[in-house]
């Protein structure tokens, strides 16, 4: 039971996230991605990659942005998200 509802809580996440993909068409020249869409956009990338694959129109990075400040909240969210994790972490010792 317990890993039903896990799962079905994944399935609903992953719903709810891929609704805000780059390339969904909310984002136009008229109205560009900002720094906070680049924020959340690099941190839903995992998910923009895999669906992308099945939807040529999802893209995992918006083409219809601000610019400088799109790819400065695309990028610390991708690093903050992957690489940040991996820094943190401790080796820890095994005392005998």
């Amino acid at each position: 039971m317990h890993t039903k509802f896990i799962a079905v809580l994944l399935a609903l996440c992953t719903l709810l996230l891929s609704s805000c993909l780059p390339g969904d068409g909310k984002n136009t020249v008229d109205r560009p991605a900002n720094f906070l869409t680049g924020i959340w956009h690099g941190w839903v990338a995992p998910i923009s990659l895999i669906v992308s694959i099945f939807n040529g129109k999802i893209r995992i990075y918006e083409v219809n942005n601000t610019g400088w400040w799109y790819d400065a909240g695309f990028y610390m969210a991708v690093i903050s998200g992957f690489g940040g994790l991996a820094v943190s972490r401790r080796k820890r010792r095994r005392e005998e």
